[in-house]
């Protein structure tokens, strides 16, 4: 996604204490930031601008959001919420496990691979975006959200006998490394699109993904 250059220094209004907020003129916000991020970066978007491509006024979005810091990182965090929503992670126990892990696979590697994401994330890693601390937030405002959930979802799984895993927050950030592999750094340095585009190479991959890490994390079958 595009990111919003850094605020101003100038005075804005602060967000009024009581009044509800338009939840319409909110979204049309954040979906002008997103693209207009993805589009032209942090530094090449003005809030003018945003307001002006969201049909309201500046002091609209500073109310909405109190600065462009604010309204990227509310952005990506609204993004990742869409690709993978909470109701990805919900009670399933009824399915097996290898099956909602594929599930989470499939939706998790769309989501990193998707023009957007790739575009965001080689924004995140520019210095400014470090400097400003807006990396971190947009991580822990997204993908940590993500690995959180599916940590919550492994317990889950651990406590009906499906898994067997001593430390979940380790075993979460590897799931998700796995189903990554190097297909997304290719797509970030623009190596090599085409194989993370094709389904029958990136579904042998997550397969792959998931099976390796059902083998560490499997529940083991008693001895006979």
């Amino acid at each position: 996604m595009t990111i919003p250059q850094p605020a101003s220094k100038e005075a804005r209004p602060a967000a009024g204490p009581g009044r509800p907020k338009d939840l319409a003129k909110g979204a049309a916000i954040l979906d002008a930031a997103q693209r207009m991020f993805l589009r032209h970066g942090f530094e090449g978007v003005s809030m003018d601008q945003i307001a002006a491509a969201a049909g309201v006024s500046k002091l609209t979005v500073y109310s909405h959001f109190g600065d462009k810091d604010a309204l990227f990182t509310e952005a990506a965090r609204v993004w990742c919420e869409q690709q993978m929503p909470g109701s990805l992670f919900e009670r399933a126990p009824h399915l097996p496990v290898r099956e909602r892990l594929m599930d989470i696979a499939r939706s998790y590697f769309a989501m990193i691979c998707a023009p957007e994401a790739v575009a965001g994330h080689r924004l995140l890693c520019s210095p400014q975006m470090v400097e400003k601390q807006l990396a971190r937030l947009s991580w822990e405002a997204g993908p940590q959200r993500v690995q959180e959930e599916f940590a919550r979802f492994l317990e889950r799984r651990i406590a009906a006998g499906h898994l067997e895993i001593d430390d979940v927050q380790r075993a979460a950030g590897q799931f998700f490394a796995l189903v990554k592999g190097d297909l997304h750094s290719r797509l970030v340095f623009d190596c090599d699109t085409g194989e993370a585009a094709c389904p029958d190479r990136a579904g042998s991959h997550l397969e792959a993904a998931v099976d390796m890490f059902l083998r560490a994390y499997g529940a083991r079958q008693p001895a006979a």
